[in-house]
């Protein structure tokens, strides 16, 4: 008999009984549904990720490549037939690593940027990474090179084989291949420690290399030797 009065309870309250069941199937689907929005969220993130993966990549394998060359000519300058040819070849290299330079602030973003530089234009605001910041003591480094001789102490080639060596850490740092739970400020993220070891060798081959150049144009580095020097 219980039964039956459980049945007669809900033909009473057919529309209380209905509406809650709706309810409960509405709750469900909208659980169902945040369920499925978060992954396609989560499958976008990825193939993001992976766009910025590929292009970061492309850039670092282009960086690699001319600062391997950079080397070499600094290894093989001595051998060139002529000054002309010599000089060719330093202003191909010159071009590639300006290019990149650029470029690759659409991958690493200056730091600081509200801190330093608020009158230059966006890109160029706060400090260089220090990723680019190698990128711009090669092209120094480069453009002081001449084909009779080098600087006191170490080889040119050995300074550019440093620099390209913090490119590349820089950038396995950033593609960081051991993890898949980052997409939109991966570099900015590193932590801490990384951070001040990296601007700490930079800082380190930045005194290299004005050392080995006194008077060389760091903040500005793409001027030509016969520019007059330029307050930045």
């Amino acid at each position: 008999m219980a039964f039956d009065n459980i049945w007669q309870l809900l033909a009473d309250n057919v529309g209380t009984v209905v509406t809650v069941v709706s309810a409960i199937a509405a709750v469900i689907g909208a659980l169902a549904s945040r369920a499925e929005t978060r992954k396609q969220r989560q499958l976008r993130t990825e193939q993001l990720r992976q766009a910025i993966d590929s292009s970061s990549l492309d850039w670092g394998n282009a960086a690699i490549d001319t600062l391997a060359r950079a080397a070499m000519l600094a290894r093989t300058r001595h051998l060139h037939g002529n000054e002309g040819a010599f000089q060719t070849a330093r202003a191909a290299t010159l071009i590639n690593l300006t290019s990149l330079i650029d470029r690759g602030r659409m991958f690493f973003p200056n730091l600081d940027e509200h801190g330093k530089g608020a009158e230059k234009d966006g890109a160029y605001r706060g400090s260089r990474p220090p990723i680019l910041d190698a990128m711009v003591w090669v092209h120094c480094e480069i453009k002081a090179l001449t084909r009779e001789g080098g600087p006191t102490g170490d080889n040119s080639a050995d300074f550019i084989d440093e620099c390209r060596r913090l490119v590349v850490s820089e950038l396995q740092a950033h593609l960081d291949p051991r993890r898949l739970n980052q997409v939109i400020g991966r570099y900015d993220g590193q932590t801490r420690t990384h951070q001040k070891q990296a601007i700490g060798r930079a800082e380190s081959l930045r005194q290299q290399l004005l050392t080995r150049r006194p008077g060389v144009s760091i903040d500005n580095p793409t001027r030509h030797p016969e520019q007059p020097e330029t307050v930045q």
